[in-house]
């Protein structure tokens, strides 16, 4: 059993608590290998009604994926149990994902702090999002040579007009107000109370049907969100971020010409040419397409896009020497062939994504 997730129960709820702190309760393999079995568990145990997963110590919920170790472990030997951590990890985490978006209890994620990259697949897919004030939600992988995986093809979609596409491209951050109004938090409540909500968990009639009883006990505890700037400039988003070609966009933002504008821009400029099309790409086709289709789709572009030279050269320049001035290759857009990024999405024969059916 890894330290860096505890597991208990809790009288009728099962309680998740990511406890990785100096690593802001970054996601690793021996994390989803401990957390999955246990869900599995608890979701055929009559006496746990619901499960509740959270991150120790306040500052953060969960800031991603454990990328870094990815990275560094490419060109090694297999990783301990299996394949190539690049390929490990991701079929680990993917296949978590899938077991809490088909998890048929009340799964109710307490986001705190820090959300960011996989925190968003630790939380988005339950019923249930209770954020705080302090939340800090965003998708910044087209900054490290990734794109927004964990279901981002599916859930980024489906915010509000283009405000998906916006998010997903520039990794722009969110907060408690943006959340609520985005769709992805389902309730605001005070950091202060959290374990207030956690008792009430604890100490509900479960008789009833169990989604049910959580929206109740979380209504209970509900704070006013606040105004939320992403929904004030929802208009200009939708202007700038219709287009189907990122070339399209940044010309729509250079016309639209605001100061909010001319910065948006200047980001998508830092970013990593070939994320930014095969991230456009992953969003368009997500829209016509159900959450289990596109995690087989994010599973190939995992693959495809570790394998090249801007992941690891995302990861020195963010993570390693943090001296934010990344050499991506290629290193302009026009130099992006639509032949590359047709080669992302491709089959991977003997290497894809296989989800078990759930109810």
């Amino acid at each position: 059993m890894s330290e860096d997730v505890l597991l208990e129960t809790r009288g009728p709820v099962g309680l998740v608590t990511l406890n990785r702190p100096k690593a802001l309760h970054a996601l690793s393999l021996e994390m989803c290998r401990a957390l999955h079995p246990q869900l599995d568990a608890w979701a055929v145990d009559p006496s746990v009604k619901a499960v509740v997963i959270r991150g120790a110590g306040g500052k953060a919920f969960c800031a991603g994926g454990d990328v870094r170790a990815v990275a560094g472990s490419l060109g090694r030997p297999d990783a301990e149990g299996g394949g190539p951590l690049s390929r490990e990890f991701f079929l680990a985490e993917y296949a978590l994902n899938h077991r809490i978006h088909h998890f048929p209890k009340p799964f109710i994620a307490l986001v705190d702090g820090i959300c960011m990259g996989g925190g968003l697949g630790l939380s988005v897919h339950g019923a249930f999002r209770a954020v705080t004030e302090r939340l800090v939600l965003a998708m910044p992988e087209t900054g490290i040579g990734l794109f927004p995986d964990v279901g981002g093809g599916w859930f980024l979609p489906r915010f509000p007009g283009e405000t998906g596409t916006y998010l997903g491209l520039t990794g722009a951050r969110c907060d408690a107000a943006d959340a609520v109004w985005l769709g992805y938090a389902t309730h605001r409540v005070e950091s202060s109370r959290l374990e207030e909500v956690l008792d009430a968990l604890v100490a509900a009639d479960w008789r009833g049907p169990g989604h049910h009883v959580a929206a109740h006990v979380l209504a209970g505890f509900l704070a006013e969100p606040g105004t939320s700037a992403l929904e004030a400039r929802a208009d200009a988003i939708a202007r700038c971020f219709r287009g189907d070609r990122v070339e399209d966009i940044l010309a729509a933002l250079e016309r639209e010409g605001s100061p909010w504008a001319e910065e948006t821009r200047a980001t998508l400029l830092r970013m990593s040419p070939t994320s930014l099309k095969v991230t456009l790409r992953q969003l368009r086709e997500g829209r016509g397409q159900d959450y289990d289709t596109m995690a087989r789709v994010e599973y190939r572009l995992s693959q495809a896009l570790t394998a090249r030279p801007d992941f690891r050269e995302g990861i020195r320049a963010v993570l390693v020497d943090k001296d934010q001035k990344p050499r991506w290759n290629p290193a302009t857009l026009a130099d992006v062939t639509d032949a590359e990024v047709e080669a992302c999405f491709a089959p991977r024969p003997g290497d894809e994504l296989v989800l078990p059916a759930r109810g």
